[in-house]
């Protein structure tokens, strides 16, 4: 009876199919979590699928469940997903049919709490300033007064005003926007982009290159700024040659380009401020220098008379400078004058004695000059003869050194057919070997020179040519040598 029973019972089950169950199950799971809050940490994250879709876990202390992200939902999120972090996600659970699984799908993130996401952010700064760009030492310094002015920030918002009416307030210059996206997905890769974007920017180029750079964005919550916590954008400031003021949020609001920023503004205005000064109390300050530099001309002109006056008065007059060396004038003059007149009285003395001497002397004197003229006249006429006597005897000498000479010189040569063979230089050729073909020579006869070219060469005959006779010159007289004539004797002069 009992067996019956059972078998009864088992023909009352519903008959499913497979894919009748897990449809059935899919609709139930999504009926009853159809949107639902799930915290957990993240797992498995390996970035996007080539899709566009992430898949990964999330995960507690005693289980794990499959997570995914649509694309289109991964673009939108404020805060991306990473290993290890532990969010709330919003979303709904659904099944697999095909591997019996199931999943939830997430519509959005958020960390788990605002702890969670300043962990993850002190995190990543203690791993940027350990790579060393925080350092104070890379830091640039803001130019004082630069022509162009980079801003990077949302072209729309409130803060691109504020800048350019403070800028226009204070020094009007030439400001350059490079439109960015400052909040949600791809912000800090835009704001990445933009700085290095300047950085390109060629001096000469149809696009003027800033010579300061202002990042800059309105306040906002931490996941607003997300942003600006990107790496990327924390390098691309670190690698900046533009000197780079940040100026994200409020003043209360740090982010981490504000940390490798080359100044960190507490406004958008404040960056403004800092980027340029205030021409007007340049202008005024320029005046106030000009008048100090005019102030101080004068004082220094007035200090300047007032030391020559008074050394000035130091000096001695004219009257006491001469006193000295008039005196000592005065004193010489007197001392010449008495010099002279002393001088005069001993020369007088002396003529006096002098006449006195002389007054016997005229009668020995003219006795004295008499003996003298008759000697002067002696020794004349011995001179006189003396000086004929010698004459005649140099005279003598030159003659026959001249006749020597004569029968000594070259050109009695010259007359008996000889002639001497010059080169350009005039100097005597004594050789055939010494001249060449066709070589300028001069030859010197006996009654002048003429000019000559040397042709080739005659082989020299051995016999020696015979001196052709020449008529003996007539034997001149030889002159009977002068009688010696005997000088006089010579007188005493006395």
């Amino acid at each position: 009876m009992s067996n019956l029973f059972d078998a009864e019972s088992a023909t009352n089950l519903t008959e499913f199919t497979v894919s009748e169950l897990s449809g059935s199950i899919k609709r139930t799971v999504e009926d009853r979590f159809d949107r639902i809050r799930l915290r957990g940490e993240i797992s498995g994250f390996r970035g996007r699928h080539s899709s566009g879709h992430a898949y990964f876990s999330l995960k507690d202390e005693r289980a794990r469940i499959d997570a995914v992200i649509w694309r289109g939902v991964f673009s939108g999120l404020k805060i991306k997903p990473e290993e290890g972090m532990e969010v709330i996600a919003t979303g709904k659970v659904t099944t697999f049919p095909g591997a019996s699984k199931y999943q939830i799908v997430i519509e959005s993130l958020e960390p788990a709490g605002a702890g969670a996401l300043m962990a993850l952010l002190e995190e990543r700064r203690k791993k940027l300033a350990a790579e060393g760009l925080f350092d104070a030492e890379a830091k640039k310094p803001i130019p004082f007064m630069p022509r162009v002015v980079g801003v990077v920030t949302s072209p729309t918002g409130a803060v691109i005003r504020d800048i350019l009416h403070r800028i226009t307030d204070r020094f009007p210059v030439h400001v350059v926007v490079w439109p960015v996206k400052v909040q949600g997905e791809g912000s800090g890769d835009a704001v990445a982009a933009a700085i290095r974007g300047f950085n390109a920017l060629q001096p000469d180029g149809p696009i003027e290159r800033p010579d300061v750079l202002i990042v800059a964005r309105g306040g906002g919550s931490l996941e607003d700024l997300w942003g600006f916590n990107d790496e990327a954008v924390v390098r691309a400031a670190y690698e900046s040659d533009i000197p780079l003021i940040s100026a994200v949020g409020h003043e209360t609001d740090w982010t981490l380009i504000d940390h490798a920023a080359d100044y960190r503004a507490p406004t958008p205005t404040g960056a403004a401020e800092r980027a340029v000064p205030v021409k007007a109390e340049l202008v005024a300050d320029q005046a106030r220098q000009a008048a100090r530099l005019s102030s101080a001309m004068t004082r220094l002109m007035d200090f300047r008379r007032q030391t020559l006056t008074g050394l000035a008065r130091g000096l001695p007059s004219l009257d006491q400078l001469l006193a000295l060396p008039r005196r000592r004038f005065d004193e010489a003059a007197l001392r010449l004058t008495r010099a002279l007149e002393l001088n005069t009285i001993n020369k007088r003395r002396t003529f006096e004695r002098s006449a006195s001497g002389l007054s016997g002397m005229p009668q020995r004197l003219s006795m004295m000059v008499a003996r003298d003229r008759e000697q002067v006249l002696v020794l004349a006429a011995r001179a006189d003869t003396a000086i004929t006597a010698n004459l005649k005897t140099y005279r003598a000498t030159l003659a026959s050194q001249h006749r020597v000479l004569n029968s000594l010189s070259y050109r009695n040569v010259l007359a008996r057919g000889f002639a001497v063979i010059r080169d350009d230089a005039n100097r005597p050729i004594s050789r055939a070997e010494g001249l060449d073909q066709g070589k300028a020579v001069e030859i010197e006869f006996a009654d002048g020179r003429v000019s000559a070219v040397t042709g080739e060469s005659v082989a020299a005959t051995t016999e020696p040519a015979k001196e052709t006779a020449t008529p003996e010159e007539p034997k001149r007289p030889r002159k009977k040598p002068a009688a010696k004539t005997k000088p006089p004797e010579q007188g005493s002069l006395f």
